[in-house]
């Protein structure tokens, strides 16, 4: 019989038998990019405030499962007696009890109550329907927590001073950063590794900084804008295309100039051509460009002012379907322009005073009659396009003191958020702030960092998840799995 066995082993794998090696869990990857929730400072919130926050299952130890080994004890620990499924009995918590009858009435067999109806309800019966639409109500604002992808999060180092730009690919898999450190790193996401490094850096003007990066509307080109007066083009591996032309700084007459002649200010890709850019600059205009002659500008666009000077275009945007441009002006006026046979430099739109310090972000919505304006008033406004006179609403107490700090929308444009800046005497850190753009109300504040400024931030429209520009040499990318 003996023999028998060995000859019918024989046909088997040696490993036949042997027992596997339990293979990790598939949520390690995530447990290691999870958001943490101590908080190095109690005052500032940063703890995590999404509900929905999974549990860390990368440690089943202590988890009680029924029907496992060990259950048992862990129902002692738990305070709830317990007994093994072998017995015949119920493991866990008793049911609750049935509901109270009225009197003389009796249940028949079916389950079905017989006799008088039950009397109405009494106050404190009512009050328990009050406490559930109040519960309804915050499972509401539980249901904005959950938009806001927080629970994982990653955190790319490399620059050493203040990360002012940000720009990630309509594909979601190559992000550009670029700093106060005079230099641009590009970051890919399907060839990066557990050191999260980047694989390129450039340093676009030696002594400049870096102040806004776009990417061109097929993801194969990107744009650069530097405090020096020529913006550059590079591709998606960062080889140079092309720079444009410097202005002459003796012609007086703006208009008559070929370029810019002071440093930039800010610059975006046309989102619907891809061979036109716009920039503003210290020099007090705006200039639209063709990506395919680095030489000459299509247009210069001259704010309207008070007086005859050079006030600085501090930011500008396009809307989405690069039909319209917008201003943030020095003198604290918004302008705003409709691209059109004939059209010149009187603008569309006209809102003087609308921010009492320079304006550091613009932002169209998708359907073109929402304009969100960030400044270092410490203000967020929330324009009608339709009625520019007044804001439809204004968030206030928002410190900002970077000229890159801007504002953006959800993918579904329902929530709006920004940034705040670490104040000298202040408690709350940086900062990331929701707003219901609906309600026009506060839904969540996000602690980024105790130390350190929120500056720019964005939230991919494709992949679920947003990044901040942070000061100093980090970029957090929060991501909701």
């Amino acid at each position: 019989m003996e023999d028998m066995d060995e000859a019918m082993r024989a046909h088997f794998p040696l490993s036949f038998g042997k027992p596997s090696k339990p293979k990790p869990h598939t949520s390690g990857a995530h447990s290691a990019t999870r958001r943490s929730t101590s908080s190095a400072n109690p005052a500032a919130s940063f703890s995590n405030p999404n509900p929905d926050s999974r549990p860390d299952h990368g440690a089943r130890n202590d988890v009680f499962e029924p029907g496992r080994a060990g259950s048992s004890r862990a129902a002692d620990e738990s305070g709830v007696s317990v007994e093994d499924e072998d017995d015949g009995a119920m493991i866990g918590p008793p049911p609750p009890p049935p509901p109270p009858m009225a009197a003389g009435s009796e249940e028949g067999d079916d389950g079905v109550i017989i006799g008088p109806p039950r009397p109405p309800p009494s106050s404190s019966e009512q009050n328990d329907s009050d406490d559930e639409s109040e519960s309804s109500e915050l499972d509401g604002d539980m249901e904005d927590l959950r938009r806001i992808p927080l629970s994982n999060e990653i955190v790319l180092k490399g620059h050493t001073k203040v990360v002012s730009a940000l720009a990630v690919d309509h594909s979601g898999s190559r992000v550009l950063t670029g700093s106060y450190d005079y230099t641009v790193r590009m970051y890919d996401f399907q060839g990066m590794n557990s050191k999260l490094q980047s694989f390129r850096q450039l340093e676009p003007f030696e002594g400049h900084q870096v102040r806004s990066l776009s990417w061109s509307p097929t993801s194969d080109r990107f744009l650069c804008v530097t405090g020096s007066a020529q913006a550059k083009i590079y591709d998606r591996d960062g080889l140079t295309l092309g720079e444009f032309i410097k202005g002459d700084m003796y012609i007086r007459d703006l208009k008559n100039t070929k370029g810019h002649i002071s440093g930039l200010t800010g610059g975006e890709w046309n989102p619907k051509s891809k061979e036109t850019i716009l920039t503003s600059s210290e020099d007090g205009s705006l200039r639209i460009w063709d990506v395919a002659d680095f030489k000459s500008q299509k247009q210069v666009i001259k704010p309207k002012l008070a007086r005859p000077l050079r006030i600085p275009v501090t930011a500008c945007a396009w809307d989405h379907d690069g039909k319209r441009i917008v201003g943030g002006i020095g003198d604290g006026s918004i302008q705003l322009w409709s691209i059109k046979p004939g059209w010149g430099s009187r603008p569309d739109i006209h809102v003087g005073n609308a921010h009492s310090d320079d304006i550091t972000g613009l932002k169209f919505s998708t359907d073109g009659q929402v304009l969100l304006s960030r400044s270092m008033d410490s203000t967020l406004k929330i324009w009608d396009l339709r009625q520019m006179r007044t804001p439809i609403k204004v968030f206030a107490d928002l410190p900002n003191h970077y000229a890159q700090t801007n504002a953006a929308f959800s993918p579904d444009e329902q929530l709006i958020f920004t940034g705040t800046s670490v104040e000298k005497e202040g408690t709350s850190g940086g900062l990331l702030f929701f707003f219901d753009r609906r309600k026009l109300e506060l839904v969540s504040q996000v602690g980024i960092s105790p130390t350190y400024s929120v500056i720019r931030c964005t939230w991919h429209p494709k992949i679920n998840q947003w990044g901040t520009r942070k000061r100093v040499e980090h970029i957090y990318c929060m991501i909701h799995l």
